[in-house]
């Protein structure tokens, strides 16, 4: 690092960069929903690596960099200030979309609007629903999946003046206290966290490596070196050739398009050793690749294996003559959760959780004798705030939502084992997401299932069930936008900068005027063309799929067979073997985090990629060692720059025509 970089570093970061990054963050949160929605483009906001904040990073980076080259008093901003501003667009991307609004405002009204007589939940549902949490006002929910008469004629503001704030202000005052404690939580739990994950583990986060490295050069005035490098240039060469063909293919069907996705579906069997395979897809998705090949090679490969061998169960079994039927599940929230054999995952989660608690045992340790002022408070501190109050702010935030899930008439015990439930499972996801360098992730059994599987149906007896569900699906079950993630990439990139109060307290109000700025979108995208006619099919599928389980288990609860029990200890099992070696055996060449994501719906598209990432980081070490390493990462790295940029360019080009081609996963 030079000594111009190692000073910059030292400087107070200045106002205008989080001021900019807020300010970018809302402008994001008040287009996602039209760009994503209604014109069913490339999202804007996707995963923990979103479209629209780094094809503004890359065009602020740019800009700074010609400004500098006019003037070096027209260098508005450093290349740290820009990580700044890139990571607060990051969480209000994910905010303004599957991180909360995409569900959130179908799930409070799905209840009422999609009654009928065939599924009783006028009998069933209603009597239980507490009427502050949804518009009471019957026409008020039907204008929101018609749309207001003449509302597409209207002006954005003429329209806000139709919309029937009064009845929508008390359910959303009250769903933002639930919101911002479980966001409240979220950050001490994060800051209390981050010193052992960050200093004691020195964990890698390879979702930051390209920002960075575009970052550094920047402020070591070697941006133009940087793109014009030959294995960067190369790198961005493959993506654009590849989606310029293919974008200009839906625009004009006489090109051919290049296939980025194959079936491999024909050419397997529907039963014996292969049959967990018979829906098996390969996708190429260049940037993935990239992010495979950047991660450390024993995760990277961790996850493909895992993958195939979790498919491979299902052929063991059926050679075996096990035909376990679904019905074992009994109910279910699990966004993929399909078979029993996936109840794995229970257990498997639990035991990391563990684990991770057990890698962080002295840390915790001294953080609850400061709290408990049996220890002095350390001299040198990196956090936001003091831990102390992370400590005490996590079981206030926490006592909190339990509080408020009373008050609404849940049971208190339910409502203790839901919130622990909710924040282990968010801590897991974190650290599979941040230390996997997974741009895009889906848990596979939700919270409720495993609070299931241990306690039965009978925890989520009346209202208990019906609040769960709502608030599981609102912000603990859809992650691949959730905010924990990101807020473990913020306090990474906020490590050690100055002023801490200023960037702590940009990050908060980003939060806070994000989920304003995107309830509000929505809800003028909703009232203007109504749900009905917007592209909300999976939003809708899944919301419905909820309030249908609650149902059943509201009705006519059926309890989990043995076959969950099983296989719940069977995950718990083998992610306790795999822990034990990687902790122990320096040689093991597997990662525990690999097993989670064996099921997820995301490994389905990304093990492909991640295979070739990994296999071409594996024989650029066997061949070239870290020298050639250092040189081919600028290929993979252009990967990602060229398939982000394809990304933003035909969303761009999508405002204008209507129809956009999809560059990255939706």
């Amino acid at each position: 690092m030079s000594e111009n970089s190692t000073a910059r570093d030292a400087l107070p970061i200045r106002f205008r960069a989080p001021l900019l990054g807020l300010v970018m963050a809302i402008g994001i949160c008040a287009i996602t929903p039209f760009n994503n929605i209604y014109l069913q483009a490339t999202p804007l906001g996707g995963g923990h690596f979103p479209l629209a904040p780094f094809f503004v990073f890359l065009l602020l980076s740019l800009l700074v960099y010609l400004l500098g080259k006019i003037h070096s008093s027209l260098q508005i901003l450093t290349g740290v200030e820009l990580l700044i501003v890139w990571m607060q667009m990051v969480i209000g991307s994910g905010i303004a979309y599957t991180g909360l609004a995409r569900t959130f405002l179908i799930n409070l009204t799905a209840p009422y609007h999609y009654a009928t007589l065939g599924n009783r939940w006028q009998q069933t549902l209603h009597p239980l629903l507490p009427p502050a949490l949804s518009p009471t006002d019957p026409d008020s929910i039907e204008l929101l999946y018609t749309g207001i008469p003449g509302g597409r004629g209207m002006g954005w503001f003429e329209l806000a003046g139709q919309i029937p704030w009064v009845d929508w202000l008390k359910p959303l005052l009250l769903w933002s206290v639930f919101i911002f404690l479980s966001y409240g939580v979220m950050i001490c739990l994060v800051n209390l966290i981050s010193r052992q994950w960050i200093h004691n583990e020195r964990m890698n986060f390879p979702l930051l490596k390209v920002p960075q490295t575009i970052s550094g050069a920047l402020d070591n005035n070697e941006f133009g070196a940087l793109f014009v490098n030959k294995f960067l240039i190369a790198g961005i060469s493959l993506p654009v050739f590849l989606h310029l063909i293919n974008g200009l293919s839906v625009y004009y069907p006489t090109i051919p398009p290049i296939p980025t996705l194959l079936l491999a579906a024909p050419y397997i069997a529907e039963s014996g050793l292969l049959v967990g395979f018979s829906k098996l897809k390969l996708y190429f998705y260049p940037a993935f690749i990239g992010f495979a090949f950047l991660t450390s090679r024993q995760i990277s490969f961790s996850f493909w294996f895992f993958f195939l061998i979790g498919g491979l169960f299902f052929g063991v079994l059926n050679l075996l003559g096990y035909s376990i039927p679904q019905s074992e599940l009994g109910i279910t929230f699990g966004p993929t959760l399909t078979r029993p054999e996936e109840m794995q995952m229970i257990g498997a989660y639990g035991v990391f959780f563990l684990f991770l608690v057990w890698l962080a045992r002295h840390h915790l340790l001294t953080v609850t004798k400061q709290s408990f002022l049996l220890m002095p408070p350390s001299a040198v501190r990196s956090e936001w705030f003091d831990v102390r109050l992370s400590f005490w702010g996590l079981f206030l935030g926490g006592a909190g939502i339990i509080a408020w899930y009373v008050w609404l008439g849940m049971n208190v015990v339910t409502a203790g084992l839901l919130v622990g439930a909710f924040f282990m499972i968010s801590l897991v996801a974190a650290r599979i997401i941040c230390q996997g360098g997974l741009a895009y992730f889906t848990l596979t059994a939700a919270p409720m299932d495993g609070l299931i599987a241990l306690f039965g149906t009978k925890l989520f007896a009346g209202t208990g069930g019906l609040l769960a569900g709502m608030s599981q699906k609102a912000l603990f079950v859809d992650l691949r936008e959730s905010l924990m993630p990101s807020l473990v990439h913020g306090r990474s990139i906020h490590q050690n900068r100055q002023p801490a109060f200023i960037l702590f307290g940009s990050l908060v109000l980003t939060i806070l005027l994000s989920t304003v700025a995107s309830v509000v979108a929505m809800m003028l995208l909703c009232y203007r063309f109504g749900i009905r006619e917007l592209q909300l099919e999976w939003a809708n599928r899944t919301t419905l799929a909820v309030f249908e389980n609650i149902n059943r288990l509201i009705s006519a609860p059926v309890e989990s067979g043995t076959w969950v029990f099983i296989f719940a200890l069977i995950g718990a099992l083998i992610m306790l073997v795999l822990v034990v070696c990687y902790h122990r055996l320096y040689w093991w060449p597997i990662h525990p985090i690999g097993y989670l994501t064996a099921y997820s719906s995301a490994m389905r598209i990304l093990w492909v990629s991640f295979f070739i990432g990994w296999a071409c980081n594996a024989l650029c070490m066997r061949y070239g060692g870290i020298h050639l390493f250092r040189k081919l990462q600028f290929f993979f790295i252009g990967l990602i720059i060229g398939d982000f940029l394809m990304g933003g360019g035909w969303a761009i080009v999508g405002l204008y025509t209507g129809t956009s081609y999809k560059v990255l996963p939706d």
